[in-house]
């Protein structure tokens, strides 16, 4: 690993943890910007004192919040305990920003009922399911057609929170917009096929193991033409077209209480 670029070496560390290409997207964007703070310095040849100091940057010139700066905490002690492998007792000693205590915001039933009536296509479709069967945004955006059974109005959720399978309903009033959402998905899977693209990324080595499975439509719940993966550098579709912020115009239009 001496031959390899800082950052290749991290991006190997964290896949052979098995980290979510998310928290690998955001270790390496908190690495990237302790170097450039620091003038490009290895980060071997700094210590508690420039961690510290570009913490207090992020807090009081960046204004970010307690728990962002607790990520930037988190990719900086992954560098040092895990890539760098940096035995130094100031690693601990680091305080976590202390993040404030809120009440979370419930809407009631009728307001529920209200937002809903604002949502259309596959961002409604979205929204309901996320209600309906109590799945986090990432499981619903990662969900896959085999994970659906109609019959039983069941749904299996692979490796959520913890890496952990569970099960959960699939309500009736979703059932119809998601076999026609289904439906226009398969066209426009077998189009993406047609085009050269339509396939998705297989993890653990399940690619070679079984090399048509990632262009098979039912592993596909929802695809959009062409996304390139970062890591294998493949362009490959992925299962939803709309981004976090689908549910923003819902609440504009709504005027989504608030209640802080």
């Amino acid at each position: 690993m001496d031959g390899k670029r800082l950052l290749d070496q991290v991006r190997d560390k964290i896949r052979a943890k098995h980290y979510s290409i998310r928290t690998e997207e955001a270790y390496l964007h908190w690495m990237k910007r302790f170097i450039l703070f620091h003038r490009k310095c290895h980060p071997r040849d700094l210590g508690a004192k420039e961690v510290e100091a570009f913490l207090s940057h992020l807090a009081v010139a960046g204004n970010v919040s307690a728990s962002t700066q607790n990520q930037a905490r988190s990719a900086l002690l992954f560098l040092y305990k895990e890539v760098l492998q940096v035995d130094l007792p100031w690693l601990t000693d680091i305080v976590s920003a202390k993040r404030p205590t809120r009440l979370p915001v419930v809407l009631t039933q009728s307001e529920v009922a209200e937002l809903l009536a604002h949502t259309s296509g596959t961002s409604g479709l979205i929204l309901r399911m996320v209600y309906g069967t109590g799945m986090r945004i990432m499981e619903c955006m990662r969900l896959r057609v085999k994970d659906i059974d109609f019959e039983r109005a069941e749904i299996t959720i692979r490796e959520g929170k913890g890496f952990k399978d569970r099960m959960t309903m699939l309500p009736k009033s979703v059932v119809r917009p998601l076999q026609e959402h289904l439906g226009r998905v398969r066209l426009l899977h077998e189009q993406d096929l047609r085009d050269g693209y339509g396939e998705v990324f297989m993890p653990y080595a399940l690619a070679r193991k079984y090399p048509n499975a990632g262009r098979s439509w039912i592993w596909v719940a929802h695809a959009r033409p062409c996304a390139r993966d970062i890591r294998t550098s493949m362009c490959s579709t992925v299962r939803f077209s709309v981004g976090k912020d689908f549910a923003r115009p819902a609440f504009v239009a709504h005027g989504a209480p608030s209640r802080r």
